[in-house]
């Protein structure tokens, strides 16, 4: 797969309700998304031929949609339908689906009352977000000098395109520096996400996560933190400081893409990759496959 660009790979996209060859998925230059960045997505994971907590995904697709004020001329059921049967046509067991939401090219300009609403869903194979070597070591992650924004200034609850510029930027300056990935500050200087991930820490047989009110709450944050609770760990979500980094022994980042990752690194601060991480890394692993 690494030797194709992703617009000249092989199969279908779903894209306003038919199925399209790979290559004839395309929109215009002057769609408002690529301008404005008006366009919402979802990552999900397919394991064993069946996509994890695809209703979870699809319903926080149409939230999003819904804070950037699009109106979705799909159903829920619809776009599920959609997603497994994309899965089935392309043939794959294990695979990353991407559905996306997006304003057209009716008007263009800041305002768009008048554009159509499209959606696509296009389904790859991406067996690991990171290397499987950086992974058992523990990543590598530097400190971004982006900061996540403030509730009121951009809708931080959305899985919103605009909102990965910075993250972009962050990754981009981190692997330029031999990196794996970026720790994001918020607003306040709190610490907040990595660039793609939420992020965990541990402390004393406890686990710790900042508070998700300026950036996603994960739908892998939410699941980890109930294999946790199954294990009888306490999960505090709070404020966390960056003056706090230096006393947690282990840390770890969720994701749909990440799943559960360990580190080893965030700037001059290290960490085990201890039994704790490992518990949880083998329990979802276990959990997506329909092993749990």
């Amino acid at each position: 797969m690494a030797s194709k660009s992703f617009d000249n790979m092989d199969g279908k996209i779903w894209m306003d309700g038919e199925f399209k060859d790979w290559g004839d998925a395309q929109v215009h230059v002057l769609t408002h998304a690529m301008h404005y960045a008006s366009a919402v997505f979802e990552g999900q994971r397919a394991y064993n031929g069946t996509i994890f907590k695809l209703e979870e995904h699809t319903e926080r697709l149409f939230a999003s949609a819904e804070m950037l004020g699009m109106d979705v001329p799909w159903t829920h059921d619809q776009i599920n339908t959609a997603c497994n049967e994309l899965l089935e046509i392309q043939g794959f067991s294990d695979a990353y689906c991407r559905p996306i939401i997006w304003r057209g090219s009716e008007m263009m300009g800041v305002a768009a009352q008048a554009n159509t609403i499209h959606a696509a869903i296009a389904i790859w194979q991406w067996p690991s977000y990171f290397s499987p070597e950086a992974r058992m070591k523990g990543l590598r992650l530097e400190i971004s000098d982006w900061r996540r924004p403030a509730p009121d200034t951009a809708p931080v609850h959305a899985k919103a395109a605009g909102l990965y510029m910075i993250c972009t930027l962050s990754k981009h300056a981190a692997e330029a520096r031999g990196y794996d990935d970026a720790l994001m500050f918020d607003y306040r200087g709190q610490v907040a996400e990595a660039t793609g991930a939420n992020i965990f820490f541990v402390k004393g047989g406890e686990i710790h996560t900042p508070t998700p009110d300026c950036f996603l709450d994960g739908i892998t944050r939410r699941t980890v933190m109930d294999l946790a609770k199954g294990h009888g760990l306490n999960v505090i979500e709070r404020a966390i400081m960056p003056d706090e980094l230096e006393g947690f022994e282990q840390a770890f980042l969720t994701g749909t893409a990440a799943e559960v990752s360990p580190l080893s690194e965030i700037g001059p601060y290290n960490f085990e990759v201890g039994e704790i991480t490992k518990t949880l890394m083998l329990d979802y692993d276990a959990l997506v496959r329909g092993e749990k």
